[in-house]
């Protein structure tokens, strides 16, 4: 079996190994997937990111394919049902957040014609690649995920603070945290 050199914070967990490989550090521009990865790191908040990566598909189910038109509209009693669903984080504030926000999401997307026009701002529209020689380097905030953290806040978002919008940075590869020696580097 082939052998590749992967960031440590993975290795030896195949959901991990898999997320990291495939997605984590892969630039997205899509609004719908910008909004997933948006509330699964809300509910990440105080958390490791192993227990959302393997509840994914429960929150997949439970918040109708992370649809934001929906998720915007969700009345009280689904929020209810929702505080009952062991499959997910059952958090009250976590959970109406995921409605605030998707709320907040749409007014950003009519305001700048998508979430990712907005967001991808941040950074000229380009993923910035940092050279990390290995992960103590990599921080949990930037000056930049304070300034994207304190613009969202203002747009009304929750659960938003920097250390969550640094982790949505690098899920959505607008930043490249990858070190230097894994064998993703090369591909973003």
């Amino acid at each position: 079996m082939e052998s590749k050199t992967r960031c440590k914070w993975c290795v030896g967990i195949d959901i991990y190994e898999k997320y990291h490989d495939e997605e984590w550090g892969v630039p997205v521009y899509d609004d719908q997937k910008l909004f997933e990865f948006l509330i699964l790191e809300t509910f990440q908040a105080g958390l490791s990111w192993i227990t959302i990566l393997r509840k994914r598909e429960n929150f997949r189910l439970a918040f109708d394919n992370f649809n934001y038109k929906k998720i915007a509209q969700y009345p009280e009693e689904k929020i209810q049902e929702l505080l009952l669903d062991a499959g997910i984080i059952r958090n009250q504030l976590k959970i109406r957040s995921a409605v605030s926000n998707a709320i907040a999401f749409m007014k950003v997307q009519e305001e700048w014609g998508s979430f990712s026009e907005y967001i991808w701002k941040f950074t000229d529209g380009k993923p910035i690649n940092n050279n990390r020689q290995s992960l103590k380097e990599v921080p949990a905030t930037t000056p930049l995920s304070d300034a994207i953290s304190k613009d969202l806040k203002k747009r009304g978002f929750k659960f938003v603070g920097s250390t969550v919008v640094y982790a949505h940075m690098q899920a959505t590869g607008m930043v490249n945290d990858h070190v230097e020696d894994c064998f993703t580097k090369s591909f973003q």
